[in-house]
């Protein structure tokens, strides 16, 4: 008996085109264009979940900076101090405290100022 595949096809194929949601033209219509979509778009988010812990790692080495060098201090001086005087807070830690607590970040760069 010969097998027709129309119905999982079918399905298949608005399977996949319910993951173009948010995509624009032929990329939401067509079977074929969408799942190009899909492959790309997976591959993007793939790359860039990688990206941000990238991108926010180079943001808080910015506050950090900025705060620090207003205290007479760079950020190369403040990190190497730290690790002299065995202060052991990551970078996420250090940048939140530049900003929302800035007395705190004012006594750790004293403590490293200190001979």
């Amino acid at each position: 008996m010969r097998v027709k595949r129309g119905v999982a096809a079918h399905a298949k194929h608005k399977k996949m085109l319910n993951k173009t949601n948010g995509m624009q033209h032929y990329r939401r219509r067509s079977y074929r264009l969408g799942k190009q979509g899909v492959i790309k778009a997976l591959s993007y988010s793939y790359r860039d979940r990688r990206n941000r812990k990238r991108d926010l790692r180079s943001l808080w080495i910015t506050r950090i900076n900025n705060a620090s060098r207003e205290l007479g201090v760079s950020y190369s001086q403040l990190i190497a101090g730290m690790k002299a005087k065995n202060i052991n807070l990551d970078r996420k830690v250090l940048a939140d405290l530049a900003v929302n607590n800035p007395e705190a970040f004012k006594k750790i760069v004293n403590t490293i100022k200190e001979k």
